[in-house]
């Protein structure tokens, strides 16, 4: 006798291998033998046809039938639908970074998850998911990274010198200008230097390093 997860696994397969049912949006639980298939179809005769390749399957003793006829026409407003909407205008929306996000749907009810890097970003994601026919509601959990200060940007810096057993951190200045790092001092060689902009550069958010260090 097989189990519920055998046959709901036969029966998925039987709807993936008929040729003419869309099987992406139907789906399959199993329970004592009694198949439910749910989601929904582009027209009756698939609905017909995706219940036919369940009966099809050894083990099944009854189908109950709660697929639902949609038609292209139709507002795409079930849970999958929304969420591949959302997907596809997220992609299409370059102030949001929908590598970093993820959608979630149920009932109506959107979750977004994941990282921006400007509040904005997070903003945008909010109001595009508002937007999609058929969303009741939208909750943002986008975190929105924390971008460190100028302040502790010099303090990781000098950290990182003071770590180092090639240079002398009390000779070298470090100011921070944005994402600029203006290195400045004297040092006793060029693999002092090196170390020093080597630091620099580790340092989170640095796009650039001005190295005006001298050589004593």
């Amino acid at each position: 006798m097989k189990t519920d997860s055998q046959l709901q696994k036969d029966v998925f397969d039987e709807l993936s291998w008929a040729p003419d049912i869309e099987h992406g949006h139907i789906g399959v639980t199993a329970r004592d033998g009694v198949i439910t298939l749910s989601g929904h179809a582009p027209n009756y005769a698939m609905k017909l046809a995706a219940e036919r390749a369940a009966r099809r399957v050894h083990g099944v003793k009854a189908v109950a039938q709660e697929i639902e006829v949609r038609f292209a026409s139709d507002p795409k407003t079930s849970d999958d639908e929304i969420a591949q909407r959302i997907v596809h205008m997220f992609a299409w929306n370059v102030s949001i970074p929908h590598d970093k996000i993820q959608v979630k749907v149920e009932k109506g009810y959107v979750t977004l998850t994941g990282e921006a890097e400007w509040n904005y970003q997070k903003l945008a994601a909010w109001r595009a998911a508002s937007q999609i026919n058929g969303v009741l509601g939208v909750m943002s959990n986008i975190t929105v990274r924390q971008r460190p200060t100028a302040h502790d940007v010099r303090e990781k810096i000098i950290a990182a010198l003071k770590r180092s057993a090639e240079v002398d951190a009390t000779a070298i200045e470090v100011r921070v200008d944005g994402s600029t790092v203006r290195l400045g001092g004297s040092v006793h060689g060029w693999n002092e230097r090196r170390v020093a902009e080597q630091a620099a550069w580790a340092a989170p958010g640095v796009l650039s390093v001005e190295d005006n260090i001298v050589l004593a």
